[in-house]
């Protein structure tokens, strides 16, 4: 799910084996999971999951990459408790699985997470990035809160609204040429609205030949043709962090 007007499924992909360099935590009425940085940094970015959850491997991977790159990273779960989607489940049932499981009411998950990491972490600079679902979250947190120094929303897109541009501060877009969830059109919607009205810094990319979920859930080796593709986007996602949290 990555389009709130029209959610339609998505494939997992390639669900890697990975088990995780970091421990899970409670914080307050979610669990999550946190992984550290090579030395403390005073930076650290939360991840949001996509439909398949906080648990799924490929997520994982990403939140330890990142904090490979001096990040503490927090990937909570923001369907608190419920049931992520699974892959052999109906889809007939997904979009009223959907509606309890909203990209934008997150807020009090966000609140507790946000206090975790400046209290418990003792985080000075935070960032957020979100893949899918998680990528509506980030447009979602990046109009809202002004504490998150930077965005990085890949495959996911606010379409029913039209305030998609009172960005607080810099945020990063992630597509997929050939995104049967995110048609071109849309994008180039954000794009035009952006351009418009936008005060903050903020960057478009959409990467050809691309479908949904290459950035975290493609296997890196599953053809030289992609492997460029992932690897630009998970770089670009790190230099946007990089310059800007």
């Amino acid at each position: 799910m990555a389009n709130e007007a029209y959610p339609c499924p998505c494939d997992i992909g390639h669900r890697i084996e990975y088990g995780g360099m970091g421990r899970e935590v409670q914080v307050e009425h979610i669990k999550a999971y946190v992984t550290k940085p090579p030395f403390d940094t005073g930076k650290a970015v939360i991840v949001i999951q996509d439909i398949f959850g906080w648990q799924l491997p490929n997520t994982r991977y990403m939140a330890d990459m990142i904090a490979g790159n001096g990040y503490t990273t927090i990937v909570p779960d923001f369907f608190v408790g419920r049931e992520p989607w699974h892959p052999s489940a109906d889809w007939s049932a997904f979009p009223e699985w959907l509606k309890t499981r909203d990209a934008r009411k997150i807020d009090k998950e966000v609140d507790a997470v946000l206090k975790y990491l400046k209290q418990q972490c003792h985080a000075q600079k935070i960032g957020v990035v979100g893949f899918c679902w998680g990528g509506v979250a980030v447009h979602h947190v990046m109009m809202k809160y002004p504490e998150f120094r930077a965005g990085v929303s890949v495959y996911g897109i606010v379409k029913d609204s039209e305030d998609v541009h009172s960005l607080k501060n810099p945020t990063l877009f992630i597509f997929a040429e050939n995104d049967a969830v995110i048609p071109l059109e849309q994008v180039s919607l954000l794009t035009q609205k952006l351009k418009k009205h936008c005060k903050v810094e903020y960057q478009i990319k959409t990467f050809s030949g691309q479908t949904h979920g290459f950035v975290h859930r493609k296997r890196e080796d599953c053809s030289a043709e992609d492997k460029p593709y992932i690897d630009e986007a998970r770089r670009n996602l790190l230099e946007w962090l990089h310059k800007y949290v």
